[in-house]
């Protein structure tokens, strides 16, 4: 299902085959949280502006509009319109991110929805029948995601239960897929890497779940306030005991300086809400660095956002217009400040791909990672 093409030091150009199609790594995928790009994208808007995988999430399209009613549209894709693969993610850091109140225990874990308070019991069995009803192409493992810094102690116990959960992952899985009556019965099943920010303990959980022989592993649990330096630290130690045929997926990273660095370490696949959210507060990635679209220095400016972007906002709208735009709430400065992130973020990953066949990565990260984390 997935096979290394090239590689550059650690960095890989692969392909990976999905019943939904094949995605070309590295590969950048577009967070759709409830069905729906934040900022009033579609999928097929998605399509336009290169996206190859869409990610939803599974907390929040099971306490809305619920999973059984996504198994009664057809699935995420019919529900969606989206055609290419769609990898949901389990709930877990949605539960221990957003659940004020929460219950711990071997089995699972209970908490209260955000939505209306209802008390709502998650394990790694009901993860599991929650993404089968939403037919995801690629289902990730239930996972307990700990904060950074975690006690040491702490952190090598939730690492080990979150290894009991994905044996029970995969058994349901397995179950699932064998049902009649399952929309997507080739559902993939990915395990995450747990560990905080302890090297041993990353290492010692990479090897045991290695030995599952899963489709995919990601690296979880990072990005969430540690600095950049221990991300790269951990990803270093982890990826010579990550399966070489499998593709790696670097969980809600990051900036396009994190993906040139994670590219750089082996990383294959990367989602994050960065694009989308710095849009709509007006802050839009360039080839020459950052701009905030608020600035007044904008108010009679007629190029593009980027004169070198090719996407449809820059193609027909100036950067004057779209900070009016921003600037009177209308929905559609949000929208184009979207699409015009999204499109950058899924061109550096085309970027990325076309160094990688080419055999200069190297030096296309030389010439980038200065430039595009740059405020201007």
């Amino acid at each position: 299902m997935f096979k290394v093409l090239k590689q550059e030091g650690n960095a890989r150009r692969g392909e990976f085959t999905t019943v939904h199609g094949v995605v070309q790594t590295p590969c950048f995928m577009n967070v759709a949280t409830a069905g729906a790009i934040k900022g009033g994208l579609s999928a097929l808007d998605l399509k336009e502006i290169g996206c190859q995988i869409q990610l939803c999430n599974t907390y929040h399209l099971h306490v809305r509009p619920g999973d059984n009613v996504v198994r009664d549209m057809g699935g995420l894709h019919k529900f969606t319109r989206f055609t290419g693969p769609i990898l949901t993610d389990s709930g877990g850091f949605q539960v221990f991110s957003l659940a004020k109140l929460r219950n711990i225990t071997e089995e699972g874990v209970t908490f209260s929805s955000h939505i209306d308070g209802r008390k709502i019991f998650m394990g790694p069995e009901e993860s599991m029948q929650i993404q089968s009803n939403l037919a995801s192409t690629i289902a990730m493992a239930f996972d307990e995601c700990v904060e950074n810094p975690a006690a040491y102690n702490y952190a090598k116990d939730s690492a080990k239960r979150t290894v009991r959960w994905l044996h029970r992952c995969k058994n349901e899985m397995d179950r699932l897929n064998s049902l009649e009556e399952t929309i997507n019965k080739n559902q993939l099943l990915f395990g995450i890497n747990q560990g905080s920010t302890y090297l041993d303990l990353r290492v010692d959980n990479m090897k045991e779940i290695a030995e599952l022989a899963l489709p995919g592993y990601a690296i979880g649990g990072l990005a969430v306030g540690e600095e950049a330096s221990v991300m790269y630290e951990v990803i270093e130690a982890v990826e010579p005991f990550m399966p070489k045929d499998k593709p790696r997926y670097l969980m809600g990273v990051g900036t396009p300086v994190n993906i040139l660095e994670g590219v750089r370490r082996g990383v294959d696949l990367f989602d994050c809400v960065m694009p989308s959210r710095n849009a709509r507060h007006g802050h839009l990635f360039t080839s020459q660095g950052i701009i905030n679209i608020s600035n007044a220095k904008y108010i009679l400016d007629e190029s593009p956002i980027d004169p070198e972007c090719d996407c449809p906002v820059c193609k027909n709208f100036s950067r004057s217009y779209i900070r009016h735009l921003m600037k009177a709430q209308e929905s559609l400065g949000l929208r184009l400040a979207v699409m015009h992130n999204l499109y950058f973020y899924n061109k550096l990953a085309q970027d990325i791909r076309n160094a990688l066949d080419e055999g200069r990565y190297e030096q296309f990260y030389n010439s980038k990672k200065d430039i595009y984390g740059k405020r201007i």
